[in-house]
C-alpha cells in the first residue's frame, strides 16, 4: 500500500520500514539475554539520558520506542559487544516524533 491511500496519510511515500528515514517512532522489541545490563547500556546509548525511561524490561529483552532506521545500527553494536540478538520484533508506529 502507498502513503498516499493510507487513512491517516504518511510522510512516507511507500509503507515499508527500509525506505522510512522519517523522524517517525516505532516501538521495538530485541530479544537478547543481558549479562551485566550491557543490552540495557546499549540500548541507553541510542535513546539518550532524557528517554532512557521509555526502554521497558522484559523476561527475554526489550522494547525499545526509537526510529527504524537506528534498528540496524543497534544490532551492529550489540554484535560487535557479542551479544546474541535472537529476534527483533517491530510494533505499531507510535504517534511520535524523534526530535
Amino acid at each position: 500500500m502507498r502513503s498516499d491511500v493510507a487513512d491517516p496519510p504518511y510522510e512516507t511515500l511507500e509503507i515499508a520500514t527500509p525506505v522510512d528515514y522519517t523522524t517517525d517512532v516505532y516501538k521495538v522489541y530485541f530479544e537478547v539475554r543481558d549479562h551485566d545490563d550491557k543490552v540495557l547500556a546499549v540500548l541507553a546509548s541510542f535513546v539518550g539520558e532524557t528517554r532512557v525511561d521509555t526502554i521497558t524490561p522484559l523476561d527475554h529483552g526489550y522494547e525499545v520506542p526509537m526510529p527504524i532506521q537506528m534498528v540496524p545500527e543497534v544490532i551492529r553494536v550489540l554484535a560487535a559487544e557479542n551479544i546474541a540478538v535472537y529476534q527483533v520484533v517491530r510494533y505499531a508506529k507510535l504517534n511520535q516524533s524523534w526530535s
